[in-house]
């Protein structure tokens, strides 16, 4: 797995307004471990509001992500658990409660990076895990299953 999960930020607990606040929580978290320069939140937003959930990629999970651009530093994600979860307007996989925020630094790395993950959430139970971890280690260990 070349997931960039030994770098990955977990933010427990995080509470949204909407799935706007719970976007930015991820693109925040970016932000603040220098994976991304600022205008990538926005980014973020910006895409779903352009393309519709399309980021909400299972039952009560949303990975959103933006193209690789000059804001991106390094490949990294942003793991942030809702303390209520929050609609994004998906037909099936809404309430939203784990967003996993990606950043990557080439289209490449971009799609395999949301492969894998793709891959990792498709486990039995891994998104019920990554959802009821309370640390890094636990979110961070379920993702690896």
């Amino acid at each position: 797995m070349t997931l960039p999960l030994d770098e990955a930020t977990f933010s427990p607990g995080v509470h949204a307004a909407d799935w706007r606040a719970a976007v930015r929580a991820a693109g925040v978290d970016l932000v603040t471990a220098r994976s991304v320069g600022r205008a990538y939140v926005d980014e973020l937003v910006q895409q779903i509001e352009q393309a519709g959930p399309y980021c909400v990629v299972a039952p009560g999970v949303a990975v959103p992500h933006a193209r690789p651009s000059a804001v991106v530093r390094r490949d990294a994600l942003a793991i942030v658990v809702l303390d209520e979860p929050v609609a994004f307007g998906h037909p099936h996989h809404d309430p939203v409660r784990v967003v996993i925020g990606i950043a990557a630094t080439s289209p490449k790395r971009h799609l395999r990076m949301l492969a894998e993950l793709a891959n990792a959430l498709d486990g039995d139970g891994v998104a019920d895990a990554v959802a009821a971890a309370s640390t890094r280690d636990e979110a961070i260990a379920a993702l690896r299953r």
